[in-house]
């Protein structure tokens, strides 16, 4: 077998072995048994939250396991088709295996970062929080394009995307949103996305066409569910009701529907403030407003206990230079660049449309190193 063959079925090989005793399979096999059986009983649906939490560990075991089964499979069978192409001389199948192949040891990388996953909350549900910064309506320009690059992203793996609150712009774009991304792994993923962005180009607002820079910072909170206690002093928060912002017309609120809750956390030097004016209802506002709220709280709590996220604690303490995690330069160069990992490219416009898998990849990668490190 040719040795670049050789290479790719030995890293593919690693790869599911490593995936496998991440997973202890044997053990993992006997939980999903339990798992199936207990999604039979007749009363199983009695308790809603129970059985969506227990569902959702069903999926993520079974997931990984078919994962792994038909990694090793495809592996064979390419393996089978190399073997006899090359015996008949069919360079052109044998092209086509290693391309196969190719495809496959990506998806592995991809699976053995996924198996990182492991924290408290990264299976959860996310909040994308946006917030324009230095540079007026360039910045808040800037917001609005965050805010659809992380909806094509999300959009492009599966994920559900809610707009839980936004502020819009005087001139254009947005003050701030909030997102909710709903999907296996949301949270995992986008955790490493929180800081500031920075972007350089061309002002379309500017008529003099000069080069500007402006700053938006994101926070990444997870979606809490029962599993996770957090502990919130309700006589520190504060409720207020306004009337939704809308496009006018039919989609402006005529009552105060929307919620916003401030809370002055002990130990935090700023209060937290959330708000929600995702539904006409003021009541389902206020619920999710609580849940966002306990996101933020259970985040600052997180942060507190890992030393590898204080950097991104940091960063969100002011929106301008020298907080930046990322920078996008459309102008006088094309290139987005991610100022932890060093990994860059300069495919802008597939960056804006939320190619983001490599810099979340490399982020996540660092993260967890770091993590380990600290454990030795």
């Amino acid at each position: 077998m040719r040795a670049d063959i050789q290479t790719l079925s030995d890293e593919i090989q690693q790869a599911v072995g490593l995936l496998r005793r991440r997973l202890d399979w044997d053990t993992a096999q006997k939980r999903l048994d339990e798992l199936n059986a207990q999604s039979e009983a007749p009363d199983f649906w009695n308790d809603p939250q129970k059985a969506q939490a227990l569902m959702r560990e069903r999926n993520r075991i079974d997931n990984a396991m078919t994962t792994i089964r038909e990694a090793e499979t495809e592996l064979s069978d390419t393996v089978e088709i190399v073997e006899l192409a090359e015996m008949e001389g069919d360079e052109e199948m044998v092209e086509e295996a290693i391309a196969g192949l190719n495809r496959l040891a990506e998806r592995m990388r991809r699976a053995q970062l996924e198996a990182l996953l492991s924290g408290e909350a990264d299976g959860n549900d996310a909040f994308v929080e946006i917030h324009s910064g230095a540079g007026g309506t360039e910045s808040q320009d800037w917001a609005a394009m965050l805010a659809r690059m992380y909806s094509r992203w999300a959009n492009a793996h599966g994920y559900k995307v809610e707009i839980m609150e936004e502020q819009a712009g005087e001139e254009a774009g947005l003050k701030s949103t909030t997102l909710l991304v709903k999907g296996e792994n949301a949270y995992g993923w986008l955790k490493t996305e929180s800081g500031v962005h920075r972007l350089v180009r061309i002002s379309p607002f500017d008529s003099a066409a000069r080069r500007h820079t402006s700053f938006t910072s994101v926070g990444v909170f997870p979606s809490i569910d029962d599993a996770i206690e957090v502990e919130i002093d309700e006589s520190k928060v504060r409720t207020d009701t306004y009337r939704a912002s809308g496009a006018g017309g039919q989609h402006v609120n005529k009552t105060d529907s929307a919620v916003r809750l401030t809370y002055d956390m002990p130990g935090q030097d700023k209060p937290i403030v959330v708000q929600c004016q995702n539904d006409r209802s003021q009541h389902k506002n206020r619920s999710q407003a609580w849940d966002m709220l306990r996101a933020r709280v259970y985040e600052v709590e997180l942060q507190a206990r890992e030393a590898a996220a204080q950097a991104e604690a940091d960063a969100k303490t002011e929106i301008g230079w020298g907080h930046q995690i990322r920078s996008y330069v459309l102008q006088p160069y094309q290139m987005v660049k991610d100022l932890r990992t060093n990994v860059e490219t300069s495919n802008t416009g597939g960056v804006l449309d939320g190619d983001l898998d490599e810099f979340m990849a490399a982020a996540l990668a660092a993260r967890v190193g770091g993590e380990d490190q600290d454990e030795a």
